[in-house]
């Protein structure tokens, strides 16, 4: 746990960055006609030729008619004005008080944005927080521009800060372990009440070198500045949490499982189809489960039809068009489209037209272990920048739930994903007990693995957060962890499936339970 001085130093230095340079406010003169310089006067006239017209415009008995030239002067008032400097963001801190982002002035005034002096942190945080990436110091720009309650070192013109929900250690430590052991992807770690304590997206980058070297980018590999974790992909058997939902709630607990199935000239098979235990008259739900059956749920699907299945996925899980979930980060919008039986039977197992991202995911897991969706976020509290401790407003609401699956439908899931968990072979600490999926996901990058899964403390019942505003006492105090592994490069380790990726899920674990 880290002291209350440390915190303190933190917030000094995020202060003294901030020069003292004046702001440049100055009154705005509006100009008089006597001030006014000759070019900025226009003349509009109307000039006579010289040649008198004749043809009806002249007087009976021939005599002309008396010419009058106008002249028209038309004055234009210009106005000038000097614009005061923007308020410069406010800091973006880590759950207990860690400055990750911060603004200092250069000598003409101009706002400079730095990430954290701890080289740790800045690589572990780069792709999620930059405006680079689209990340949080981008989102919550109005709040960070939103004038402190008193000046940041004499200067007037800075704004509020932020403290997040993440842990810098914990995304740290995440972010070496997969650099260490080449794990390209993410990871996502949530608490109960939805708020999300790590997520990480490896590789990522330097943000202040990408500014300051414009050589830099060139050197980086690709997809390291997106963040993978918010970025949708085909989830694979994830996606078969909801399908067992699905299929329990249209009563369908047993099928025949042919291990290879054609079916309107298109072929479904299960990873294991040539092991030789195939036909399998009657495969139960459960088993299908454990044993990640595409061809067990491609019926179901097929059975319950399209319609019903984007209704129940919309309504239990918040699946598709139309059930956006809105976060304080940004939307998870996830995708399903159906045109053929054969999309309906193959997104059964998340593909075809599926798509969704790491967050969602670990929103997702939430869900299956303690039955109710809660909605994701980032935001602690609204901070004052003199003073990571003065809270000047709440942040994100935690335990907003906004999808739940019917309790009776509850506990069948549960037995299938502790039956997972126990074939993955990982060790948990004493007094929780893991439940998880696995997905080996088909995509055009080639193929992703998964692990969604929940630690969750046996007395646990989904409420518990602990007293502390920093979380500190999450765990003490019987809190549980939903974490998501996305590998996007198993051919690097020699993975087929995503139960191989299982000791990298387990080093994941193992740190979390080290802070």
């Amino acid at each position: 746990m880290k002291h209350r001085i440390k915190k303190t130093i933190a917030a000094a230095f995020s202060v003294l960055m901030l020069s003292a340079a004046a702001s440049c406010t100055s009154s705005v003169n509006r100009a008089d006609n006597g001030s006014i310089e000759n070019n900025d006067v226009f003349n509009s006239v109307s000039r006579y030729d010289g040649n008198i017209p004749t043809t009806g415009n002249a007087e009976p008995g021939g005599e002309p008619v008396s010419t009058t030239v106008t002249t028209t002067v038309t004055t234009k008032t210009t106005t000038t004005t000097t614009t005061a400097p923007p308020v410069a963001k406010g800091n973006l801190y880590d759950s207990d008080g860690d400055l990750l982002m911060f603004s200092r002035r250069d000598e003409t005034g101009k706002e400079v944005r730095s990430s954290s002096e701890n080289q740790g942190y800045k690589m572990a945080f780069g792709n999620i927080l930059s405006e680079t990436s689209g990340g949080f110091d981008c989102t919550f720009e109005d709040i960070l521009r939103k004038d402190n309650p008193s000046a940041v070192n004499g200067d007037p013109d800075v704004g509020q800060s932020v403290q997040l929900t993440l842990d810098a250690d914990v995304q740290s430590a995440i972010y070496q372990y997969m650099q260490n052991n080449n794990i390209v992807g993410s990871a996502v770690v949530m608490r109960n009440d939805g708020s999300i304590l790590a997520e990480v997206s490896y590789p990522s980058y330097d943000p202040d070198l990408l500014i300051s070297d414009p050589n830099y980018i060139n050197t980086l590999p690709g997809g390291a500045c997106v963040n993978k974790a918010f970025q949708n992909a085909t989830p694979g058997s994830c996606f078969k949490i909801m399908s067992e939902v699905l299929c329990d709630k249209h009563g369908i607990t047993s099928l025949y499982d042919d291990g290879t199935w054609t079916d309107d000239g298109s072929t479904i098979v299960n990873w294991d189809h040539d092991t030789g235990y195939y036909p399998i008259p009657e495969r139960t739900l459960n088993a299908a489960f454990v044993n990640s059956s595409n061809i067990f749920f491609a019926k179901a699907f097929q059975q319950i039809g399209s319609q019903a299945v984007l209704d129940d996925l919309g309504n239990i899980f918040n699946f598709g068009p139309g059930y956006e979930i809105w976060c304080d980060f940004g939307s998870l919008e996830n995708n399903i489209e159906i045109y053929c039986n054969d999309d309906l039977r193959r997104s059964a197992f998340g593909q075809s037209y599926v798509r969704t991202c790491p967050v969602y995911l670990a929103a997702l897991g939430r869900e299956a272990v303690f039955g109710d969706m809660v909605r994701p976020f980032v935001i602690r509290n609204i901070v004052d920048t003199n003073d990571f401790y003065s809270v000047l407003e709440p942040g994100s609401a935690p335990f907003e739930i906004i999808g739940s699956i019917p309790q009776e439908y509850r506990q069948n899931l549960l037995n299938g994903m502790n039956g997972v968990a126990s074939n993955l072979g990982i060790y948990v600490p004493d007094g929780y007990q893991l439940y998880a999926k696995t997905g080996t996901a088909e995509t055009g990058a080639g193929d992703y693995l998964y692990i969604t899964g929940c630690v969750k403390n046996v007395n646990d019942n989904g409420s518990c957060i602990g007293s502390m505003s920093d979380y500190s006492d999450y765990r003490a105090a019987g809190g549980s962890y939903t974490i998501v592994m996305q590998v996007q490069n198993p051919k690097d380790h020699n993975f087929t499936f995503a139960s191989e990726s299982a000791y990298f899920y387990k080093g994941i674990i193992d740190i979390i339970f080290s802070y």
